[in-house]
């Protein structure tokens, strides 16, 4: 009798455990062996032990700690823990979330060794190359056999760059599966108790390296911030990166800015859930506010996420429209039939789990 499937579920990063944990919990139902591995990209409790204790995840098989650095130091060092774990108890399949460097190091990794890879999330594009994350999309893509998309638009992006339409899997979208699942315990009342916040408020979350790098770009963000802090209080938690320039800039010197510590999951959409508008710049806020019905104004130029704008709440600024776009999101809001993108039904989880079982039957690698 052959062995059973061993299939290891790499993640690193806050976006990737709420992608995870349905796949895992549906793969787990089919009896499949799974090992999971945290490389410690994001070691802070709430970007990351949180995460298991507030989703059922189990905890990690394997803790690599490789802590913060430069893209090619965090990078290299996933790779050469993940090349040892590979070499002493091999997988059948690596299965990698999102488009953090943790994801392209375990795609590069497999590869070189001959190991099939499964990208939950492929396919997504800003078309925008100075992102470091759109250069892990990409080359995490060229090397997957399996590519689970969230959106048709992923599809076809897959397509237009020659992966085999066999390999390219519409699912829908696993986080969506967890927020769906945890809706109840999102308590936006006492997200505002906490807070003390009597009125309405706005949530900001900043940390790209195009917004918060540039000491004049976040002195423009702040300045806008404060605007948008004279019609409603503004609530930023405060990712790690970019904390030192976005203070220097004098966040805090408003009195209607309330800065607070990153938040643990079931806190953190509690409190979008509560918000009158989010400003953010991050991918999966673009997406929970979708499902959520929150105004979103993401401050970049592009997204790799348009469904959120044709199916969404969300709408792309820049800082000539951002006070604007957010007291307008702040005014009376026209009743609207919520619409809400193919397949994120919270049933992504088992269509993931349903294809990487038939695919390891087919390869021979189940019992």
């Amino acid at each position: 009798m052959k062995p059973v499937a061993h299939v290891v579920h790499v993640t690193g990063a806050r976006p990737n455990f709420p992608k995870a944990a349905p796949v895992i919990r549906a793969l787990s139902d089919r009896g499949i062996r799974q090992v999971l591995v945290h490389t410690g990209q994001h070691y802070d409790r709430e970007m990351s032990q949180v995460f298991f204790e507030q989703l059922g995840l189990p905890e990690p098989d394997v803790n690599l700690g490789v802590g913060s650095g430069s893209h090619a130091s965090q990078t290299a060092k996933v790779m050469v823990a993940l090349e040892d774990m590979f070499l002493t108890d091999r997988p059948d399949l690596v299965v990698v979330y999102g488009d953090v460097n943790s994801t392209l190091a375990a795609s590069l990794v497999a590869a070189k060794l001959d190991i099939q890879v499964a990208h939950v999330e492929a396919g997504l594009r800003s078309f925008d190359r100075t992102m470091p994350e759109e250069v892990n999309r990409i080359v995490t893509d060229s090397l997957a056999q399996l590519l689970f998309t969230t959106s048709a638009d992923a599809n076809v992006h897959l397509g237009t760059e020659g992966v085999a339409a066999d390999k390219i899997h519409f699912v829908g979208n696993p986080m969506i599966d967890t927020l769906l699942a945890n809706l109840e315990l999102f308590d936006a009342e006492a997200a505002r108790q906490d807070l003390g916040l009597t009125g309405p408020y706005v949530v900001a979350t900043l940390h790209r390296p195009s917004n918060v790098d540039d000491a004049d770009r976040a002195t423009e963000i702040v300045a806008a911030l404060h605007k948008i802090a004279d019609h409603a209080s503004v609530v930023i938690p405060l990712h790690p990166r970019g904390r030192a320039a976005l203070e220097r800039a004098g966040l805090m010197d408003h009195a209607g800015v309330k800065v607070i510590e990153p938040l643990g999951y079931v806190e953190f959409i509690g409190l979008l859930r509560g918000g009158a508008a989010v400003i953010t710049d991050s991918g999966g806020v673009q997406e929970e506010t979708t499902v959520l019905g929150i105004p979103c104004l993401t401050l970049r130029p592009n997204t790799e996420r348009p469904i959120t704008i044709s199916h969404g709440t969300n709408q792309l600024v820049d800082l000539d429209t951002l006070v604007p776009r957010t007291i307008e999101a702040l005014g009376p809001r026209e009743a609207r039939h919520q619409v809400v993108p193919p397949l994120w039904d919270g049933h992504a989880g088992p269509r993931i789990a349903a294809v990487i079982a038939d695919h390891l039957t087919r390869t021979g690698e189940t019992a």
